[in-house]
């Protein structure tokens, strides 16, 4: 027998003994899925596993939802927008600007039922967390603090066993990880230990009174600190190894958001606060003990904490990291350095980590190779990487797109959970990723809605797209597949991808770099579409799906590779796309080429003509005045005539031998285009 059988045959005898053994403790409860945390993405999986009726239970350590935000942020507001006034009484379109709201079948059960502020206090958020959870009735055990989670072999398939601070045993099919970020991160250097963390500071701006303040740090919870104390400290200094991001050049949220950022008003306007870059593994903090006389007695003063470098240090491994000589501060190597004077405190504000402590090794992801290896690595489909039947939600799951989209945040992963939901659904229970089936002519007309209304493709832009499969005459419409799964399309949302090929509706921004506040910064001519700088949705089209070899090959910076055909619709800005000439004209222009079919609308009195002198009338008129429906010309047969509606129907009807030509003002370079693309494919 071969070697590597007989160690494969004996790991799974050792599995199912360790199985049958855990599953005679007592305390032990088997489930097919097991949601580890009841914060938003533990309480938005929980909402679609009720729904769909499946064996789960949410496991959370705390005594209540959303604990995170009881502690933070730290002073107390969410920069998370919840726009309640739209003009708008589409509840989709309404999602786009409610960054709080979780998804549900209950139209009243929205984040601004608890706040209407514009950013609310951090207070509301485990309010309406709790609100949802008891409306939904889902199903949470609270004061379970799971400490070890491993996989064993049993005689069904691989398990994940948790086990909590009593020895109570969860075991389950599928363990979903929604813990979030909780972990301070920090940094290694000499005096990490006389530095402050966010985690525990106060948050009395009296009590930085008439001090100097060194934050390290500048993303959000760094600004967030600065700003609170900008009128108690004398000054404020924030130190970190890269410049400040602003959310609105990188169209990051997570990047420094406009509400925290009075410190930069404060240092451009040179009035004592600044910004200073440093690799803080290479900085000191340390303490210079000053002593005075008086008389013949010594005492000693209070001591401040001084910044220096590595460098600096004189015989570092005898030295101890508190004490420095005056030699060994920058300020005698060079009088202007940036800041050489002191400080009376310093606080690390560096954000959070991933806990993977918890996970023993036959459980744990690996270390994502972005964010500093702070979050788990997952695929595509947010499954862990070599741990597979355990899939990432959340803030947790944001390696997948991180600095990218929005997948670390609410208004993100309420969608990236969803998709989760959707690939869990068609691998354990095999239902196919929801669809639905529409005639080519609504092709166009559903495009419109989409991208005009839709709340997932819009946060979580280059990451979820709409996948539509033509099958001739008509075609499948799939909602918010996640883009960089498309080589696993067939086997992981159960739909195959005809010879016709798919089209993949996503949102996504230009990629060249621009003065977002000048006059040029938006593009408004129609033919020149692929110049649009701000979120506007491009349509891809393939003959077939591509591979894994083809998505390693994609141009830097796309979010597919390169396409048969692709169309950009150009920025509108009021976000609605549904100008006449600038949108619905040239799109349609690009599907009928991309299905080789004339999709025109036209008047009953055109559709009649059509049907005596030609032998297949237009697709239209096909699906719509042979059916008694079409437009009349004439306002007094409006009365006979049924629209076209939207509501999805299937046929088998063929279409038209209609070859459209590209206009002439295409370009061609290697792929055919649409709106002017003019791009090296």
């Amino acid at each position: 027998m071969d070697s590597s059988l007989s160690c494969y045959i004996l790991a799974i005898l050792i599995g199912c003994v360790q199985y049958s053994f855990s599953t005679r403790h007592n305390d032990t409860h088997l489930y097919e899925y097991c949601v580890l945390g009841a914060g938003p993405a533990g309480l938005q999986m929980g909402y679609f596993l009720n729904k769909a009726k499946r064996d789960y239970i949410i496991l959370e350590r705390n005594s209540g939802p959303g604990s995170f935000f009881n502690k933070y942020p730290r002073h107390r507001k969410l920069i998370s927008i919840n726009k309640i006034h739209t003009g708008r009484q589409n509840r989709e379109f309404n999602f786009r600007h409610d960054w709080n709201s979780l998804l549900s079948d209950k139209p009243d059960l929205l984040f601004k039922s608890v706040s209407e502020d514009f950013y609310p206090p951090a207070d509301a958020f485990p309010v309406y967390l709790s609100m949802f959870e008891k409306e939904l009735g889902l199903k949470v055990r609270y004061g379970v603090d799971v400490g070890r989670i491993r996989a064993v072999l049993s005689p069904s398939g691989r398990r994940y066993i948790l086990t909590d601070q009593r020895e109570t045993h969860y075991t389950c099919s599928a363990l979903l990880v929604a813990t979030g970020l909780w972990v301070p991160q920090k940094v290694e250097f000499v005096g990490a230990d006389l530095v402050e963390g966010y985690e525990s500071i106060s948050t009395n701006p009296e009590d930085y009174r008439n001090q100097a303040v060194l934050i390290l740090g500048k993303g959000n919870s760094a600004f967030e600190t600065a700003q609170s104390i900008l009128g108690s400290a004398s000054r404020v200094h924030m130190l970190s190894s890269s410049p400040v991001r602003l959310a609105w050049q990188t169209h990051y949220v997570g990047d420094l958001r406009a509400v925290n950022n009075e410190l930069l008003d404060t240092y451009q306007l040179k009035s004592l606060d600044g910004l200073v870059e440093a690799r803080l593994e290479k900085i000191v903090i340390a303490q210079r003990k000053e002593q005075s006389r008086r008389g013949s007695r010594k005492t000693e003063r209070k001591r401040k904490l001084y910044l220096t470098l590595n460098k600096y240090l004189q015989n570092q491994e005898e030295k101890n990291s508190s004490d420095v000589t005056g030699e060994e501060l920058p300020g005698f190597h060079n009088d202007n350095f940036s800041m050489r004077k002191p400080y009376d405190r310093v606080i690390r504000c560096l954000g959070f980590r991933f806990n993977f402590s918890i996970f023993d090794g036959s459980a744990c992801p690996p270390n994502s190779e972005n964010a500093k290896g702070r979050l788990p690595g997952v695929t595509a489909w947010y499954e862990g990487k070599n741990t597979p039947g355990l899939f990432v939600l959340g803030t947790a799951a944001h390696s997948r797109d991180y600095r990218l989209s929005a997948g670390g945040f609410i208004h993100g992963f309420r969608y990236t959970v969803r998709a989760v939901h959707r690939v869990l659904e068609q691998r354990y229970h095999g239902k196919l990723w929801p669809s639905s089936s529409l005639l080519m002519t609504q092709l166009q007309t559903w495009i419109l809605k989409r991208v005009g209304e839709a709340s997932g493709p819009y946060q979580m832009f280059e990451v979820l797209g709409d996948v539509i499969l033509l099958r001739g005459s008509h075609c499948e419409y799939l909602e918010e597949f996640p883009l960089q799964a498309l080589p696993q399309f067939s086997s992981l949302s159960g739909h195959e991808v005809s010879e016709h090929g798919l089209i993949v509706v996503l949102m996504q921004y230009g990629k060249k770099k621009i003065d977002y506040l000048g006059r040029s910064r938006a593009e408004t001519d129609w033919t020149k579409a692929w110049k649009s700088n701000f979120l506007h949705p491009v349509l891809y089209y393939y003959d077939k799906l591509p591979t894994e070899g083809d998505m390693k090959l994609r141009p830097n910076g796309w979010p597919l590779p390169r396409p048969r055909a692709v169309h950009h619709m150009v920025e509108d800005f009021l976000t609605e796309w549904d100008g006449p000439m600038s949108h619905i004209q040239p799109l349609r222009r690009f599907l009928e080429h991309c299905v080789q079919t004339d999709l025109r609308a036209f008047y009953a009195e055109s559709c009649f003509r059509f049907s005596l002198t030609h032998r297949t009338p237009p697709l239209f008129c096909q699906h719509g005045y042979l059916k008694e429906q079409g437009v009349p010309q004439d306002r007094q047969l409006w009365q006979h005539v049924h629209p076209d509606s939207l509501t999805p129907t299937r046929t088998d009807a063929g279409t038209s031998g209609y070859n459209p030509a590209l206009p002439n003002y295409l370009s061609r370079a290697g792929a055919s285009v649409s709106s002017g693309l003019n791009l090296d494919l």
